[in-house]
């Protein structure tokens, strides 16, 4: 395990002071505010600490609501809505001076059997032949290299990879609103199963809005030809999985329109389980 990951796992190991209130620390992210994947992350570590270990997360759905300070602590509320023979429903309100800057709910359920089945894995490269983002943002003379380096950081406790050129590597045309990356911890994971759904919770607010960007030609948050930030985010988690074994990300954008955009997403395991399904909109705007 590398020292980015020990480090996010520490991050994400929250501090409880009450019954239903644990406090998380902060940190920057590539623009001066909290990571929205980190809040997320968070609350769900929050809200499954107070649910039985036998009951899996199945769902969450969450608004991003104030951006976080990155100087100041996040104290997150949990909430226990409901307690079924199957399932448990949490909510997690995290606040920050006072305010609550993001409010998810979140359902867990035993293990039961039932129907099955699911939408085919898309075609994708193996993993192991593309560069690292790492490697992608070195080969771009065109972008500021400080913002290279805080992109390169952000993204330390996670191998991330691109299946074709990111938004901030071609741009000024627009592509077709699809994209692929594949993402791993940069490390082995304990066998807990929360840890793994809050790590996959925590990577899929990087690059989900990518295809939004794609469908206008835009470079994005590396380039700076657009401003924006995630709204409101939700996933269902579906079959087992690992978070440092690979998974496909396959992004892709319905609409844009009022100042915001939609991105979907699916997210497989190497052999061709589908994991997660995921949605996000958020602000996505073209500066003055």
């Amino acid at each position: 395990m590398n020292q980015a990951l020990s480090d996010l796992l520490d991050l994400l190991d929250l501090e409880q002071i009450e019954e239903n209130i644990f406090r998380g620390q902060s940190r920057s992210a590539v623009v001066p505010r909290v990571f929205g994947g980190q809040v997320a992350a968070q609350a769900l570590v929050a809200a499954g600490r107070t649910v039985p270990a036998d009951r899996h997360a199945h769902s969450l759905h969450a608004y991003f609501l104030r951006p976080g300070d990155p100087g100041a602590p996040i104290v997150y509320t949990v909430e226990r809505i409901r307690d079924g023979r199957s399932f448990t429903t949490r909510r997690a309100v995290a606040v920050q001076h006072g305010r609550p800057i993001f409010a998810l709910s979140a359902s867990f359920q035993l293990d039961e059997g039932g129907l099955d089945h699911q939408a085919p894995m898309p075609a994708a490269p193996d993993p192991a032949t593309l560069p690292t983002s790492a490697d992608r943002f070195r080969d771009y003379d065109h972008l500021d290299p400080a913002v290279v380096e805080k992109f390169i950081e952000a993204r330390e406790a996670i191998d991330l990879r691109y299946v074709e050129e990111p938004p901030f590597g071609k741009y000024g045309e627009p592509r077709e609103p699809h994209s692929q990356v594949w993402f791993r911890t940069n490390g082995k994971l304990a066998d807990d199963p929360l840890l793994h759904v809050v790590l996959a919770t925590y990577v899929s607010d990087m690059t989900l809005l990518d295809s939004v960007l794609l469908a206008h030609g835009r470079g994005g948050w590396a380039v700076g030809d657009v401003v924006g930030a995630s709204l409101d985010h939700a996933m269902w988690f579906h079959r087992p999985f690992r978070a440092d074994e690979w998974l496909l990300y396959d992004q892709e954008s319905p609409s844009a329109h009022g100042g915001r955009g939609l991105g979907q997403a699916r997210i497989y395991t190497q052999d061709g389980s589908l994991a997660i399904s995921v949605i996000q909109e958020g602000v996505v705007r073209v500066p003055r």
